[in-house]
């Protein structure tokens, strides 16, 4: 059962999508509460990056949000979880894991199941409960406000996380490539996360299926070719096929080149 606040958040975000910007006092003439608590509910949306404060309110966080992670997740599942189970082959029973927010990397940890003795460190709760039913995993988790409904966490404290641990794999996602490598998501933070992962990480893998390159995303981080190994369902369209050659050394077809 949702909350008052959890609901009253969802009326802000949906009015802020209505009106580009939010004012507390507005919000608190709307919503019959007073600005003491919409600033609260500001505070937690911006920590969140839903939102980005603005004098006297606050606007979308880079205009651009991503789609609700439950449609999301219902997207290309079986390549999907074609490249999770291949993902999940390259890591032995016994290792120390980064896994990052997303349902492609939610795919690996339900595919990684079968592993026993896990150290698993992540800020992607949907992954964290598939791994919880495994005993012998130890499960790692930031503290932080978490994303609702995506079930995540991208606080200061989750980046803080991933750079108190070093681990021997990092399975992250991305939401979008251009046709040049770059890497693309929905928020800065996302891309912090993901590039701490990496760094920290023996073996970096990057989980992605074919309907991401070409998709768009307003925070830019990394490239293609800066990750160790990636993992994808097929090949994309023709006028990425300059980019799939230059990683070729690195790639794996989840689902065989020509499928």
């Amino acid at each position: 059962m949702v909350g008052k606040t959890e609901k009253r958040k969802r009326l802000i975000v949906g009015l802020a999508r209505e009106r580009n910007l939010v004012t507390v006092d507005g919000l608190a003439r709307h919503l019959q509460v007073s600005p003491q608590t919409i600033r609260r509910d500001l505070n937690g949306l911006c920590q969140s990056n839903i939102l980005r404060r603005r004098h006297g309110g606050a606007e979308l966080f880079e205009g651009k949000l991503n789609q609700p992670y439950d449609q999301r997740s219902t997207t290309n599942p079986d390549a999907k979880k074609a490249i999770g189970e291949a993902a999940a082959k390259i890591v032995p029973d016994g290792a120390t894991v980064f896994i990052s927010i997303g349902t492609t990397p939610e795919m690996v940890a339900r595919a990684l199941t079968a592993k026993k003795g896990l150290t698993v460190v992540t800020n992607n709760l949907n992954a964290a409960m598939a791994l919880a039913q495994e005993e012998t995993n130890r499960i790692i988790l930031p503290g932080g406000e978490m994303r609702l409904p995506d079930r995540d966490i991208i606080s200061d404290e989750a980046l803080a996380l991933f750079d108190g641990y070093r681990a021997e794999y990092g399975i992250v996602g991305v939401g979008g490539v251009e046709t040049n490598g770059t890497l693309l998501d929905f928020h800065s933070s996302e891309v912090r996360i993901r590039e701490k992962i990496c760094a920290n990480s023996r073996m970096s893998i990057l989980v992605v299926d074919s309907t991401k390159f070409g998709r768009a995303a307003p925070a830019v981080g990394g490239h293609l070719g800066d990750v160790d190994r990636i993992i994808m369902d097929k090949p994309p369209s023709g006028e990425f096929s300059p980019l799939i050659e230059a990683v070729e050394d690195r790639l794996e077809f989840a689902r065989g080149p020509m499928s």
